[in-house]
């Protein structure tokens, strides 16, 4: 079968029935689509007869929805490659079928499948079917009028693609088509108003005559926005805002102007266009005589849909326009658009009022803060503040003509409208520009904050409200501005507080202020907390003094107590008395008083008591909210008597209502609401004496009919996520709240007059608060939940049976509010307490009474949350006969309803129940919820049944479990035959069957990837192409969502080239409806989100893709993003939309898009294009600051030039914010980090430059996070890069040439303006540089020295001189910033200043005096900083006294110290861990430097004037130097101990050395050294702390330094010891030193007492080191896993140890052997077992080595040979230690001796054939006891003398030659100990060396080796012979020289000797030539005696004679002599 033959359909497969056959035809038409464009076209054209009949008999087949889209686009598709002529044929043929009269249900499908057919044909034929397109449009307009809305959609949607294929040779019927498709718009049903919306879009890019009737076309759009949904409202909205601004700015110039204008103007202008708009938002859709009547009534009867339609108009003309239209027109626009909220109809009510300021900022908002750029919304928000001013001229006129005119209040009214949309739209451009909006602040013409602040006067309370609002917006944007405003405010305040509006104006302004401080870090000076606090004192004490600003006083003062809360627990809790206090006193004291109240006062008195009680309950709850720590149970207990009050108070609001009136009754709605919000926050048992009030209060809200609350408002919160989705995608969605309220008819929108309170909430929108009684009711149904399970048994069933009995009471529309009311209440109970028991199984009935109700009310939200209570309340319950009887009461249900509603809502039951309660494990059961809903789900006749039961399968399906693997098949099949067959008119079935196709994929899971699924895998990848092709975005978001879960668990089986492009199609689309709808955001989010995990996998292949599909665009349709595309790859558009975006979600996942696709380009080697395009997203910035210094451009110009790069760059970006560039900049930072982790920093070295550069520019900017970021990266380069050396120049690094860079990046963080956070930072970087060694010249370093010394400067300033702007602990932060800056050049100075003087680190014999010179002589960094060390001394142990003050346990009282006070030692604590350890190590140093002297320089100014440091230099009274040096050394100590003792904090590795060096630091130093050691239970301590950190952590840095530190302390103590004896000594005069030792731990009963013991302690650690790198020195390891792995694998653990471990092994042999010096002789004893054991163990791990280790270097590690030597010094200092000559341990100690010689003589037997002895080392360690002072004792025991001296016997004779060298060195050592050891081994060892070196005249040694161990032993003879007595010595001698006689060699032998055996011949003449002239005459007699010996010797002298004489002579002639040299040895050949 050739190629093209196989796109033929087989025919068996038309023979299929429906289901089957519709699955293969939609298989085969979507291969044959993806195949006919990869077709040859010869090919093509050979089977297209076929390939038509094949379709056409497909078309006539009734085809379903996806099929009939399909079969289009391959029929177009065909024609379209093939031959085209035949199409004519297919056209007519399309055209008889639409003809057909027949109506029947089966003739539909191929009448829509021809309509589809006919569209798709004429887009992709255009022109060439020009001649039938004329009866073509005539058909399909003839059909239009007479078809279902099924038939109108797919004719309208088949007209737009004719129009779109034919373009302008369509004109004859564009008349036609528009009055026909303008009908369309008003249709019924709402999917054909949005086709007829699309078709006029289509229509109006040829229709010129469409200009003419723009005012038709407006009021047609008015009215098709009428009662729309949302879908409808984009649609229109689109349409009517792209006509619009087609009108503005025509394509043609020639297009016609609206009638009744003049020609000649050319387009449109503005003002008519908004005038359209005007009209259509002010009146709608509807005649002049029903506007009228509204006017006249007061109400407006303008639907929502149609304002909000409009203002989506507004967001679409904008947007098609373009930012540089709006930024020419910005004044003109920004003036007509608040027309529409400042126009007197626009307000009729307060409801109007709310929604058309929500409509304008909703324009506002999409237009400023979404189509500009920064530097068009910086003009943005000079134009806002211009209208702001003339808002408010306009209102300082009409004041002056209220009189004259009496519109001038209702002008006046209308005017705040604009005003507050104004401010709102301000404060949201300046949270988005953030500080970069600072240079707007300072420009005289902008007059932003005066322009601002002047509003507060305004005399709306509104206006007033947004004024302040807009402040703390700049507050939060540019922090440094909080404190100056505040005080602004304040003074105002205080000034005008004779003034209502200036109270509420400036103490709202004063209140949003305060609160703007929990949005930064920063903070507010506490003093600003004082002068809130005395502000808001002050307005309550005086609010009775003036009864006309009575109530505002009131207010404005508990709106202040309640901002101050929000400052946090550190500051509210030095006013918690005070706050309480003032809460308490607005309450009655007692229940009776409370009475007494009701008697007297008036309507003022309550009003402004009802006003100052709910302040004081608002004070409380945000207590509560925001200081929870504070509110304990004690602080609890004396709120008790106010709270009974107030809740008591609420039966007591009835009677004031009957007193006073409705005037009184919004007061008592919010006492209400206030207390409400309150006791929801408490607990519940805080006010158990008031519950039976409380609730009876909370059901006559619940029950009561006419307050009306919206569903909106109640409802979402208590649903499942998933089930909202199904009713309103945006439900869920806190950012698209208010797009909800303004859409939805029912719901009000809330607004920020309703509560002013709400300014202290934590938000970055604007607050809006529902109206009181709205929000009155949402709060009763939270707290019922709260305090309903807190009730007795009884009352709860008291309460639902009165819920059921009101419910049944009431009728229409009042019955519907209650049940919405107790449903709401009842399922919030649920949601609280489902894990709980709710009740006894009485209250069972009652509560599924009201949920059945509810799940068959005609309510979705309603259904939803009864379903969702049903669920809960079986889960609650925990009863499984409860449970069944639920599920077939559904079933009972289903079977009995026929309406819609009820079987929706039960459809959900059964879902919901299997949520929560997955566990039913019922096959059974299972069944039959399958089988009904099976049945419901496939009810064609009802779409919303439909929906909601497929809906209800898909929980069923998630969780079942495994029990619904035998459902998989059938519901596969079930959902794949509905896709295909359900009309595309009803989206929420296709959302239903996307969810089920999810739920599959889940239920299968992996399983997707086995052969046996394959089926179900290609069925479920079919269902999801089926959704793709739908046309409704959430349907198109659920397919992909169903495509990413199929790529998760079958990635092999998903088509990259097919995914990839849709998604970026999608992505790039830069259609309107982007910007609209809330669908298409959830679109994007699956988009992203999908890419997002693609990306993890197939990073490039992605990115290649993506690419490809912006090539295939035409560069003339391709818009903005796929221009950026094609230009910079998918990257660079991820880019373009992350600055597009403001969704948080989203811009989440965009950014973890791009850091993966960063991450993985780093193995692809594509680092450079990520660079280049962060390089050019950092370009694309403006500069809002205007002209720079000069001087500032010039250094900067300098610093660029050496970079080679221009100043200014042309980024191919237009100009992107700047979080996105930060983005970029943690981009950068991020490719940084992971190279150097990777290791592969190399790849960065040749773009070093560019990120120098974008370093520079990020760390310069204007946004102070932005230059975080870029300090941050910056401080990475210098990490990674420090140490990179210039190839060019050697000597020299890489980073060396930015320098200049470095420093100008670093400048601008030291003004006096920059943030202390940026400052902190910069500290940070300056230090990481100087210390990192890259610029080694001075003049170069003093640059970036300079920064830090302008830090320290401004440090030591106190604070009043200049004003403080932020909290004193960013004051703290950035003054510990600069000392750990300077502290971490200082220790890296002096390491210099050790290296460059080779400063000795021996610190026994260091002294303070020679480092204090060598410092001084110090040149180079250290030099630069010695000038300050004064300063920073003091600062450093000041900074380490507040630590250790704020590390006190919490019950210690803490009044401040020098960087902190009281009130922020919570924030400072978090500071001060992060900065005191290299202060620490820096203060040491220090110390170490001057030796502990105090020093006497004047006192150091410090930041604050807090609880000074004293130190020594203040305080009560003069302390004498050594005070204050102890007072020092316990501060190093504590600080350093105390952390040890618990590393909690972040850098724990880097902290803990930091100790470790401090104190190793301090032991340096002869003083400190002395007292640690003097006090014993100090030095316990410590070697406590280090033995616990040497078990808890493994660093090997850190196990060293705490060895080092052990070594240091037991040298320490012994020098202690060793002055004590030598003091007692000198007392006693006794002429030996270490004659009587009576000092020493042990004393005379030798016991040592653990916890008590230095000598313990170390010997705990020397154990601890010793059993953890040798497990087989302890007897209980020795059996385990770790112990016998050496026997398991034939190697002993000591040859696994690295060098760093065998370094800390020797440290603690070393430790070892000093121990018994620091015992009484008695002690000694005690711990020389443990010594000698732990001693011999090593050592036996050391000897017993494995035979495949010839060599010991060779081993695995290297410090082997090392560590042998190190085991051998601690034995030899054991033994020669002198408790074993004293007399009171002589004894015992040469019993232990004997007894450990023992146990070394039996390590040469060794029973393992894998291991060899090292019996040189053992001979070594034998020969250690043999020449201690104790050895003749120890050795002289019969048994161990003799085999020792078989020992040494068996080496002589032993076959390796290095055994017996050491054997013949130790020998000669032996024979020269003391005569009873020496005269012993001479007389047993002298004969066999004798033997020994006869053997060699027979065997003379062939290698190095043996010639060693020769020439040794002519060594150890000549030993003996020396150590012999003189009598005896001519016999040895005589004995001796023939032995070196016999090793010459004749004349002959020599020539042809080895090496070796010559070198024995020189060695042995020279011998001779050395003993004969000592010992003449036994030469001669020997030589006289012997002629063959002297014969033998003289010929050995003359060939050495004659080999000198035959040296050549250029040895002479180099050194200018040309005789021979003279021998230096002259050779005597005449001895007798």
């Amino acid at each position: 079968m050739s190629a093209s033959e196989r796109l033929l359909l087989p025919e068996e497969v038309l023979q299929l029935s429906d289901p089957l056959g519709a699955e293969a035809v939609f298989s085969w038409l979507n291969r044959l689509k993806n195949q006919l464009p990869l077709t040859d076209k010869a090919e093509i054209k050979k089977i297209q007869r076929r390939l038509v009949d094949q379709l056409s008999s497909v078309l006539i087949g009734s085809p379903g929805p996806p099929v009939r889209v399909l079969l289009a686009h391959c029929l177009a598709l065909l024609f379209h490659l093939g031959d085209p002529l035949p199409c004519s044929l297919l056209v007519e043929k399309c055209n008889d079928i639409i003809r057909n009269k027949d109506d029947s249900p089966s003739a539909l499908p191929s009448r829509l499948a021809a309509v589809a057919c006919l569209g798709s044909l004429f887009e992709q034929l255009g022109r060439m079917l020009n001649g039938s397109s004329k009866d073509t449009f005539t058909n399909l307009l003839r059909a239009l009028k007479n078809a279902e809305s099924q038939g109108r959609c797919e004719i309208l949607a088949s007209l737009e693609k004719m129009l779109r294929g034919l373009g302008p040779s369509a004109a004859p019927v564009h008349r036609d088509i528009y009055k026909s498709a303008r009908t369309c718009l008003t249709d019924r049903s709402m999917c054909v108003r949005c086709a007829a919306a699309k078709c006029l879009l289509e229509l109006q890019k040829e229709a010129l005559f469409l200009s003419s009737e723009l005012e038709h076309m407006s009021t047609a759009c008015f009215r098709a926005f009428d009662g729309a949904s949302s879908s409808v409202c984009v649609s229109v909205s689109e349409l009517l805002g792209t006509l619009l601004a087609t009108a503005l700015q025509p394509k043609n110039k020639t297009a016609q102007r609206v009638p009744g204008v003049p020609p000649g103007g050319g387009a449109v202008s503005l003002e008519e266009v908004m005038d359209l708009l005007l009209g259509g938002f002010i009146r709608g859709g509807a005649g002049f005589l029903r506007v009228s009547g509204d006017k006249l009534k007061g109400t407006s009867s303008v639907s929502k849909e149609v304002r909000f339609g409009i203002a989506q108009t507004c967001v679409v003309l904008v947007s098609s326009l373009g930012s540089m239209w709006l930024e020419q027109n910005l004044s003109q626009f920004l003036a007509l658009v608040l027309e529409l909220v400042s126009h007197s109809r626009s307000s009729l009510s307060p409801s109007d009022s709310v929604l058309c300021r929500g409509c304008v900022s909703l324009v506002l908002r999409a237009s400023l803060g979404g189509v500009l750029g920064e530097k068009a919304q910086s003009n943005a928000v000079q134009h806002l503040c211009g209208t702001v001013g003339a808002h408010k001229r306009a209102i300082d006129s009409s004041f002056s003509d209220a009189a004259a005119d009496p519109r001038a209040s209702s002008d006046l009214s209308s005017l705040q409208h604009a005003l507050i949309c104004v401010l709102l739209e301000l404060g949201a451009l300046l949270l988005g520009l953030g500080s970069s909006a600072e240079p707007l602040l300072s420009d005289p013409s902008t007059a932003l904050v005066d322009s601002v602040i002047a509003v507060l006067l305004h005399p709306s309370a509104a206006v007033r409200l947004a004024g302040s609002w807009c402040l703390r917006c700049v507050a939060v944007a540019i922090p440094s501005q909080n404190a100056l405003l505040l005080d602004r405010c304040a003074e105002r305040l205080t000034v005008l507080k004779s003034s209502p509006e200036a109270l509420s104006g400036f103490g709202s302004a004063v209140c949003a202020l305060v609160s703007a401080a929990q949005h930064h870090n920063l903070g507010l000076p506490h003093s600003k907390g004082k002068m809130v606090l005395s502000l808001a004192e002050g307005l309550l004490r005086s609010a009775s003094q003036n009864s006309r600003i009575s109530l505002q006083r009131t207010q404005v003062g508990w709106m202040l107590l309640a901002s101050l809360t929000t400052l946090g627990p550190s500051v509210v809790e030095v006013f918690l008395s005070r706050l309480l206090l003032l809460c308490r006193c607005v309450f009655p004291a007692s229940l009776r008083e409370q009475d007494m109240e009701l008697r007297r006062g008036d309507y003022f008195t309550w009003q402004v008591t009802l006003e100052g009680r709910s302040g004081a309950l608002c004070v409380l709850r945000s207590l509560l909210v925001h200081c929870k720590e504070l509110m304990s149970e004690d602080t609890l207990s004396r709120l008790l008597t106010p709270l009974i009050c107030a809740t008591s108070m609420l039966n007591k609001l009835g009677s004031l209502l009957r007193s006073y009136g409705s005037s009184i009754r919004p007061f008592t709605v919010v006492y209400r609401l206030r207390v409400y919000e309150l006791l929801a926050e408490l607990p519940p048992h805080t006010y158990q004496e008031s519950f039976g009030l409380v609730m009876n209060q909370l059901v006559s809200d619940l029950c009561f009919p006419d307050q009306s609350c919206s569903e909106l408002t109640l409802m979402p919160s208590l649903c499942f996520s998933d089930d909202l989705c199904l009713i309103s995608p945006g439900l869920n969605d806190p950012h698209q709240t208010f797009i909800h309220q303004l859409q939805s008819s029912s719901g009000s929108g809330g607004a920020l007059e309703n509560d002013p309170f709400c300014l202290t909430l934590k938000s970055d929108t604007p607050p809006a608060p529902l109206p009181s009684a709205l929000a009155l009711m949402e709060v009763t149904v939270r707290l019922f939940g709260n305090l309903f399970p807190n009730i007795i048994s009884a009352q709860r069933v008291k309460i639902l049976e009165q819920f059921v009995d009101s419910v049944n009471q009431l009728k229409g529309q009042k019955q519907q509010t209650v049940q919405t009311h107790v449903c709401a209440a009842l399922c919030s109970v649920l949601k609280v307490h489902s894990r709980s028991p709710l009740g006894p199984s009485e209250l069972r009935p009652p509560a599924l009474s009201l949920l059945w109700g509810a799940l068959e009310s005609s309510s979705p939200l309603l259904r939803c949350a009864a379903a969702e209570g049903l669920a809960r309340l079986v889960q609650s319950a925990n009863d499984s006969a409860f449970t069944v009887s639920a599920a077939l009461l559904c079933f009972d249900r289903l079977k009995m309803s026929r309406d819609a509603a009820s079987r929706c809502g039960v459809s959900l039951a059964l879902g919901s129940l299997y949520r929560y309660q997955g566990g039913i494990s019922s096959t059974q059961h299972l069944c039959s919820c399958v089988g009904v809903l099976f049945t419901l789900s496939q009810d064609t006749t009802c779409p919303e049944v439909q929906a909601w039961a497929l809906h209800s399968l898909s929980l069923i399906m998630d969780f079942s479990g495994g029990l619904f693997r035998v459902h998989l098949e059938p519901s596969v099949s079930l959902v794949l035959r509905l896709l295909l067959s359900s009309p595309q008119t009803h989206p929420e079935v296709h959302l239903s069957l996307g969810r089920c196709l999810q739920a599959l994929i889940t239920c299968l899971g992996p399983d997707l990837q086995e052969d046996s699924c394959a089926s179900l895998r290609d069925s479920i990848s079919l269902g999801s192409l089926v959704l793709q092709s739908s046309s409704d975005l959430l349907v198109q978001s659920r397919s992909i969502s169903c495509l990413q879960q199929l790529h998760m668990f079958c990635p092999a089986h998903v088509d990259l080239r097919q995914l990839v492009p849709t998604l970026c199609g999608i992505l790039l689309d830069s259609s309107q409806v982007v910007s609209l709808s809330h669908w298409s955001l959830l679109l994007r989010r699956a988009v992203v989100s999908c890419l997002r995990q693609i990306v993890q996998r197939d990073s490039l292949e992605v990115s290649q893709l993506a690419v490809s599909l912006a090539k295939e665009q035409a560069p003339k349709e391709a818009s903005p993003l796929e221009c950026t595309l094609r230009e910079l790859g998918l990257e660079g558009a991820l880019f373009s939309l992350l600055d597009r975006e403001t969704d948080p979600g989203l811009v989440q996942d965009l950014d973890q898009t791009l850091g993966f696709m960063m991450v993985s380009s780093l193995n692809s080697s594509r680092v450079g294009q990520w660079l280049r395009l962060c390089r050019d997203v950092l370009s694309a910035t403006t500069d809002l600051s205007g002209p720079q210094d000069s001087l500032e451009e010039e250094e900067e110009r300098e610093d660029w030039s050496s970079l080679g790069a221009r100043s200014e760059t042309v980024s191919p970006f237009s100009t992107l914010r700047w979080s996105t560039r930060r983005i970029a900049v943690e981009s950068v930072c991020t490719v940084i980090q992971t190279c150097a982790k990777n290791e592969t920093t190399d790849l960065l070295v040749p773009r070093l430059g560019d990120l120098v550069r974008m370093a520079f520019m990020a760390s310069t900017d204007h946004s102070a996070p932005l230059r975080l970021s870029g300090l941050q990266t910056l401080l990475e380069i210098i990490r990674s890069f420090s140490s990179i050396e210039e190839p060019e120049f050697p000597g020299h690094f890489l980073l060396e040439q930015y320098q200049a860079n470095v420093g100008a990046a670093l400048r601008p963080a030291f003004t006096p303006e920059a943030p202390p956070d940026v400052t902190a930072k910069a500290c940070q970087v300056c230090s990481a540089w100087i210390c990192s060694g890259v610029v080694s010249d001075l003049k170069d370093l003093r640059r970036v020295h300079q920064l830090l010394v302008s830090s320290l400067s401004k440090i030591q300033t106190g604070p009043e001189s200049n004003l403080q702007l932020y909290n004193e602990a960013a004051a703290t932060m950035e003054t510990l910033a600069v000392l750990k800056a300077w502290a971490q050049v200082y220790i890296v100075a002096v390491q210099q200043n050790r290296a460059s003087s080779d400063w000795s680190t021996d610190f026994t014999s260091s002294s303070a005096n020679d480092v204090t010179a060598l410092e001084s002589e110090g040149a180079g960094l250290l030099g630069l900083v010695q000038s300050d060390l004064p300063t920073l001394s003091r600062l450093w142990l000041s900074a380490l006294q507040d630590h250790a003050t704020l590390s006190q346990p919490p019950e210690q009282p803490v009044t401040g110290g020098s960087f902190f006070s009281s009130e922020t030692m919570h924030q400072a604590r978090v500071h001060f861990c992060s900065s005191w350890a290299p202060i620490l190590h820096a203060s040491a140093l220090w110390l170490h430097s001057t030796g502990l002297a105090t020093s006497e320089d004047t006192p150091v100014h410090l930041s604050r004037p807090a609880t000074p440091t004293s130190l020594g230099h203040s305080g009560g009274g003069a302390k004498s130097p050594e005070d204050v040096s102890e007072e020092r050394l316990h501060l190093i100590l504590g600080v350093a101990v105390q952390f040890l003792c618990s590393p909690h904090s972040q850098n724990q590795m880097e902290n803990i050395l930091s100790c470790l060096k401090a104190l190793q630091v301090l032991l340096d130093i002869p003083w400190p050294r002395n007292r640690i050691s003097n006090d014993q239970s100090l030095s316990v301590e410590l070697l406590s702390v280090l033995h616990r950190l040497m078990v808890t952590r493994e660093s090997e840095e850190v196990q060293s330094s705490v060895m080092d530190l052990l070594k240091r302390i037991v040298c320490s103590a012994q020098e202690h010891v060793r002055e004590k004896r030598h003091s007692a000594e000198v007392d006693d005069g006794a002429s030996e030193k270490e004659t009587l030792p009576v000092f020493g731990e042990g004393r005379d009963t030798g016991g040592l007492v653990p916890g008590q013991s230095l000598v313990f302690s170390a010997l705990q650690m020397c154990l601890c080191v010793l059993v953890r790198k040798l497990p087989q020195l302890s007897p209980r390891l020795s059996g385990t896993k770790t112990g016998t792995k050496a026997r398991s694998t034939g190697v002993s653990e000591v040859w696994s140890l690295s060098h760093s471990d065998c370094t800390l092994v020797s440290s603690a042999l070393f430790v070892l052997s000093e121990l018994p010096s620091l015992c009484s002789p008695e002690g000694s004893v005690s711990i020389l077992p443990t010594v000698l054991y732990l001693l011999l163990g090593v050592l036996r791990e050391l000897v017993h080595r494995p035979c495949s280790l010839t060599d010991p270097v060779s081993g695995p590690g290297s410090g082997h040979p090392g560590l042998i030597q190190s085991c051998l010094q601690s034995l030899r200092a054991v033994l020669l230690s002198p408790m074993s000559r004293q007399e009171k341990s002589r004894e015992s100690w040469v019993q232990l001796l004997q007894s450990a010689l023992s146990s070394l003589l039996l390590l040469w037997e060794c029973d393992d054939p894998e291991l060899e002895v090292d019996q040189g080392a053992l001979l070594r360690a034998l020969a250690q006891f043999l020449v201690s002072s104790s050895g003749s004792d120890v050795c002289g025991v019969p048994p161990l003398c003799s085999l020792s001296l078989d020992k040494f016997t068996c080496a002589m004779d032993s076959k390796d030659p290095q055994v017996q060298s050491v054997c013949f060195q130790l020998l000669s050592s032996l024979f020269q100990t003391p005569a009873p050891v020496s005269g012993l081994y001479i007389r047993a060892l002298g004969p066999a060396l004798v033997r020994f070196l006869k053997k060699v005249e027979r065997c003379r040694p062939q290698t190095l080796e043996e010639l060693g161990s020769v020439l040794e032993a002519v060594r150890a003879m000549e030993t003996l012979v020396q150590a012999a007595e003189p009598q005896h010595r001519s016999q040895l001698v005589s004995l001796l020289l023939p032995l070196l006689v016999s090793f010459l060699l004749d004349e002959n032998a020599l020539s042809s000797a080895p090496p070796a055996s010559r070198s024995l011949h020189d060695s042995a003449l020279k011998d001779l030539m050395r003993i004969g002239p000592q010992h003449p005459v036994v030469f001669r007699s020997v030589m006289s005696l012997c002629p063959e010996l002297k014969s033998r010797l003289e010929a050995a002298i003359r060939v050495n004679q004659e080999q000198l004489r035959s040296k050549p002579s250029s040895e002479a002639s180099s050194r200018g002599q040309s005789s021979t040299k003279t021998p230096s040895i002259t050779l005597k050949t005449n001895f007798l």
